[in-house]
Parts: C-alpha cells; sequence; structure tokens
C-alpha cells in the first residue's frame, strides 16, 4: 500500500506539472490563439477618438489670430480672428463649432502679435487654465520673420519650444485637443504683396523683413535669402507635424495652410502680408474642415 501510494504521488505531481507547464506557456502569448492571448490583446490601449464636436476652444499663436491688421492699420482685431473671433463675415472657428452665443463665452484668444515659438508654453499655460476641449495653434511665422535669415529661430530650438508648449498644456488639461495650423507660405505672400506701392511702404516699417525686406530686389542674394527663409519654415513645419504626430489628441493640419494660395482678396490691404477678414474666414474653413474630419 505504501509503495503504491509514492507511486500515485509521483504520477499525479507529473501531471500537474505538465499542465500548469502548458497553462504558463500560454500566459506568456506562446499560444496566439489561446484565450489569454486574445484577452491580452483586449487589453491593449487604443488612442483617443478625436471628438468632432469640442465644448470650447482656447487659440494661441502670433498676430495672425489676433486679426493683426485686418481692420486697422498695424493694429489687433480680434473680433474677425479665425479661431475664435466674432465678426460674421469671418464665421470663426469658434463659432462653427460652438455657435455664436455659446462661442462668446467659451473661446478664448491668448495669442500676443509677434509671438513666436519660445512664448507659446506661457500662453498654453493660460489657455490651460480654462480646461478647453479644443487649443488652436498657429505659430511660427515669427521665428523666421527675422531682422535677417541668420537670426531665425533655430530648427532644434523650434522643435524643443514646441515640445515644452504641448507638456505645459497636458499637466493642467490632459484631455485637451489641439489643432495645429501649418506656417503660411511667406515666399508667396511676398510674391503677391509685392506689386502693391502701399503695401512695400508698410514693410519698410518692420514687417517680415528677413522675407520682405528689399522687396523689389532680384539678384542672386535677395533671392538665395528668400529660398532660406522658406526651408526654414518648411522645417518648422515638419516639426509641427513629427512633434503632434507624438499626441494621441494633436491633429496637423497636413500643410492646408501652407499649401493655400492666398490672393490679393486674402490680404490684409493695409500690409499685404496679414490676412484679410476674407484670409480670415479662409482660415478659419480650412480648420473647420480638418477638425471635423472623420479619423487621423
Amino acid at each position: 500500500m505504501r509503495k503504491r501510494s509514492r507511486r500515485g504521488r509521483a504520477a499525479l505531481a507529473v501531471t500537474t506539472a505538465a499542465v500548469l507547464g502548458g497553462a504558463g506557456c500560454d500566459a506568456v502569448g506562446g499560444d496566439a490563439h489561446g484565450t489569454s492571448g486574445t484577452q491580452a490583446r483586449r487589453a491593449t490601449p487604443t488612442a483617443p477618438v478625436w471628438d468632432v464636436s469640442p465644448a470650447s476652444v482656447a487659440a494661441v499663436g502670433d498676430s495672425i489670430t489676433r486679426g493683426f491688421d485686418a481692420c486697422t492699420v498695424l493694429q489687433d482685431c480680434p473680433a474677425v480672428s479665425w479661431a475664435t473671433g466674432s465678426a460674421p463675415e469671418v464665421n470663426s472657428l469658434a463659432v462653427r463649432l460652438l455657435g455664436r452665443a455659446r462661442a462668446a463665452t467659451h473661446s478664448w484668444n491668448y495669442a500676443v502679435s509677434g509671438a513666436r515659438m519660445a512664448d507659446l508654453p506661457g500662453q498654453m499655460a493660460q489657455a490651460a487654465v480654462k480646461r478647453p476641449a479644443l487649443v488652436t495653434v498657429m505659430a511660427g511665422a515669427n521665428d523666421a520673420c527675422r531682422d535677417s535669415a541668420d537670426a531665425m529661430t533655430p530648427v532644434a530650438d523650434f522643435r524643443t519650444d514646441f515640445r515644452q508648449a504641448l507638456r505645459t498644456l497636458r499637466r493642467t488639461a490632459p484631455k485637451a485637443q489641439v489643432y495645429v495650423a501649418s506656417v503660411p507660405d511667406l515666399k508667396r505672400l511676398w510674391s503677391e504683396g509685392r506689386t502693391n506701392p502701399l503695401g512695400k511702404q508698410i514693410w519698410k516699417l518692420g514687417i517680415c523683413p528677413s522675407m520682405l525686406g528689399d522687396a523689389d530686389a532680384l539678384d542672386a542674394a535677395a533671392t538665395r535669402r528668400r529660398d532660406t527663409v522658406q526651408r526654414r519654415v518648411e522645417d518648422y513645419n515638419a516639426v509641427l507635424r513629427e512633434v503632434c504626430a507624438q499626441d494621441a489628441r494633436c491633429r496637423f493640419d497636413g500643410g492646408a495652410v501652407y499649401a493655400y494660395r492666398f490672393g490679393t482678396d486674402q490680404l490684409s490691404h493695409w500690409d499685404w502680408f496679414h490676412p484679410s477678414r476674407n484670409g480670415q474666414a479662409r482660415l478659419a474653413e480650412i480648420a473647420y474642415r480638418e477638425i471635423v474630419a472623420r479619423g487621423t
């Protein structure tokens, strides 16, 4: 009896080890078709779904978002801002998304004329306090629009500042969606505006000298300078795309603003560089189209 009992216990131990060994194999994914493998796949986190109907909007950026030179020479006009303005002829993004009454109480504009990407973290900190459902970003033109091409913001610094801006937002408003507009095609703005004598006089006051300085010069040096600025704008847009792609709640416009062909109707008739009311309306259209698009 004693001898048979030891043999029975040994057989049971071997059988148990075999069963547990098989289960352990499946638990670490050895059997891709097993139950535990399915559970592991179900546990994998998925990216948040983009909300095409955000309940509030905050805007950060530069003079374009402030409606600069769209109403009065060398002055902001936030009422015609593409992002948060109230002017009916613009039909701003906030109005399109929220309706006119709600936009008046649930949209905020923290953009500052002349701001560069280095200023964006501070603006994001202000916006985050409101816990907005959506934050719009349009910045980078002033990083290229310096006194000279040599003074433009280095691409590495631009990247660091943009990342810091998103981190600043995420600390207070982790679920806010972010729409990032590409930097406009500054060279096209030069080519459109240089035909207007008044515009060129305003440019001499210091508007984007790296691109607009010596507006009529077409020599090799001037062409090389403008091409250098243009390449930097393209580099900035590449940074915006790449950094935004690393944030599950960020959506880049795919270069839509950069590709938009601003004509004389879309440019301020004060400086022939900043968007007019018509141009602000076109920016609102682009943003709305990108934000309400399904998928990523």
